[in-house]
């Protein structure tokens, strides 16, 4: 998988904020608000009468996750729909849910868009079927993400702890130790590219996901929500670390001007010129896939540390599976969507190369114990499971995140691309998130 802001918006999600705002989705009234409380919902007899789920989403190990359930309920029929990636299938639930019908029984959305269709209160809380359980099953990150009190959004698919790739093929021909800290991050930039003017300590052309998540580690809290209430303020401690250290790096231009995805990117992170990244735990098969030719250059070590001696780390990309207000068969729906996150099916999936967001894969001795060819044998696991594990807590992104990220380009990103300072454009990117929530409705603090 990819982390979500590599994907381009739509001008039409613009339209989900507002939507939020208005009147419930059709078809949801005060019978299934799924508020929590009294007994879960009769599972167990809607799989026993049967019926059909239809499942919107795009990530392959839900096939098989998919078959195995029809096989242990064989009166289920299970309909895997790949309504597009991100913003486009986003776009089409939401307008789905408008119209009042045509939406699925079971949507993939990502962690950072969650929030978008909870607070219009278009998805199910899935307290009322008993979801509060798992309260433990997931990592603090996921489970973070799709949680708020006592109410349960969604059930976690997966995860995207950070670490630290890096090419050592490259640091061992510059005698350059692996940065523990990100003052040390910079030193080894600078050190490379003083021995080679070719080589860059990474790439970066401005990625909403990337920077949010290196200020989420850096303790920055920027977003804060309650229900319509909402501040942004990017002039938090967390965030001038972060914007300090990266204003450096840009700068000295010693991070290359490529953006992530990009054939021009594949070639860099193939031939060296491009060192590290900070990026997902779900980054290896992209790697082994992508970049072939450069099995055994690269290992994994720990995020370097804004403060020396911490373990503190934050998620890069992930998704949970929910279910649509407007579905038809609910509880139906909620089964497969425990199956496929919990149990044997999350189990699985992990087999099949999704990062886990449950503890008891995450913690499993096969889990931790396998051994990455690419990187040159190395037990890659064991340190994206200890990320997973430090997960900065209280993150939270804004009820319209997905429209923020998709000006993130047209104002904090310009600070990557040209002379304009990152402080500047993050303060371009607060006005603007700050304007399009108020109007919208939203009360917005900064």
């Amino acid at each position: 998988m990819r982390t979500h802001t590599t994907r381009r918006l739509l001008g039409a999600l613009a339209v989900l904020a507002t939507l939020s705002l208005t009147a419930t989705a059709c078809g949801s009234d005060a019978s299934d608000s799924g508020s929590g409380g009294g007994a879960p919902k009769d599972v167990n007899a809607a799989l026993e009468k049967g019926g059909k789920v239809t499942v919107w989403a795009w990530e392959p190990t839900l096939k098989k996750v998919a078959e195995d359930f029809e096989k242990k309920y064989p009166k289920v029929d299970i309909e895997l729909v790949n309504a597009g990636t991100g913003d486009k299938q986003y776009t089409a639930l939401q307008n789905a849910i408008a119209a009042g019908n045509g939406a699925p029984d079971v949507a993939q959305i990502e962690y950072y868009a969650l929030g978008q269709f909870a607070i219009g209160k278009s998805v199910e809380d899935l307290s009322s079927y008993g979801a509060q359980k798992y309260g433990t099953t997931f990592t603090p990150g996921p489970w973070n993400a799709v949680s708020e009190d006592k109410s349960v959004y969604a059930l976690p698919m997966d995860s995207g702890p950070m670490a630290f790739f890096y090419n050592k093929k490259v640091f061992d021909k510059h005698k350059i130790a692996v940065p523990t800290t990100w003052d040390e991050y910079v030193e080894a930039a600078r050190t490379l590219h003083k021995a080679d003017p070719k080589i860059f300590i990474t790439n970066d052309t401005g990625d909403a996901g990337a920077t949010t998540s290196l200020i989420w580690q850096a303790g920055g809290r920027p977003y804060k929500t309650d229900g319509t209430d909402v501040t942004i303020d990017f002039a938090d401690e967390g965030t001038q670390k972060y914007t300090a250290t990266w204003q450096k790096l840009l700068d000295e231009k010693l991070v290359a001007p490529i953006s992530s995805w990009s054939d021009a990117w594949y070639k860099g992170l193939a031939d060296g010129s491009i060192a590290t990244l900070s990026i997902g735990a779900w980054m290896p098969a992209n790697l082994s896939s992508g970049v072939a030719s450069a099995s055994g250059d690269w290992r994994v070590a720990p995020l370097p540390q804004w403060t020396k001696g911490e373990k503190t780390t934050a998620e890069n990309g992930g998704s949970s599976l929910a279910v649509p207000k407007a579905a038809k068969n609910k509880e139906l729906a909620y089964a497969f969507t425990e199956f496929a996150t919990t149990g044997a099916g999350a189990s699985s999936r992990v087999a099949q190369g999704a990062f886990p967001a449950t503890r008891a894969d995450l913690e499993s001795k096969a889990f931790l114990d396998t051994k990455f060819p690419y990187f040159g044998g190395q037990q890659a696991n064991r340190i994206f499971a200890d990320s997973a594990r430090n997960v900065g807590a209280d993150w939270s992104y804004l009820p319209f995140q997905v429209y923020a990220n998709s000006i993130f380009n047209d104002t904090a990103g310009k600070a990557y691309v040209s002379p304009t300072k990152l402080s500047e454009g993050l303060k371009t990117w607060q006005d603007a998130s700050v304007k399009y929530g108020k109007d919208q409705g939203f009360t917005v603090n900064k």
